[in-house]
């Protein structure tokens, strides 16, 4: 098992999670009920899976491709340690990750 922390969108609360290596970080969050709608179903058609990585942790993660750097182009509130959480496939050199989600967010909910 591994340890994910997801940072609360008002900096002040967190959640502790467990995963499993190969496990995508968006439905770690899912099951833990944070915010990251993932309209797309992974698809990289969106942004809404957004998440901010902690500074300390971003380099263990493999780079982003460049579709998923178009996407975060799109992203509310994008930062240099952003990724889409649809992207991350959980490794166990990421045991202890910690990831914020933004204050701001562009959600799809709703758009017809």
């Amino acid at each position: 098992m591994m340890r994910i922390t997801f940072i609360h969108s008002d900096g002040k609360g967190r959640t502790e999670a467990e995963a499993q290596p190969g496990d995508i970080l968006l439905d770690v969050a899912q099951a833990h009920l944070m915010p990251l709608e993932g309209t797309c179903e992974g698809q990289m058609a969106c942004s809404t899976c957004h998440v901010i990585v902690a500074k300390e942790d971003f380099d263990r993660l493999p780079p982003a491709s460049e579709e998923e750097e178009d996407m975060l182009d799109l992203a509310a509130g994008a930062r240099r340690t952003s990724r889409l959480s649809c992207q991350i496939v959980l490794a166990e050199a990421m045991d202890g990750l910690t990831v914020h989600i933004p204050a701001e967010s562009r959600n799809m909910q709703g758009a017809r």
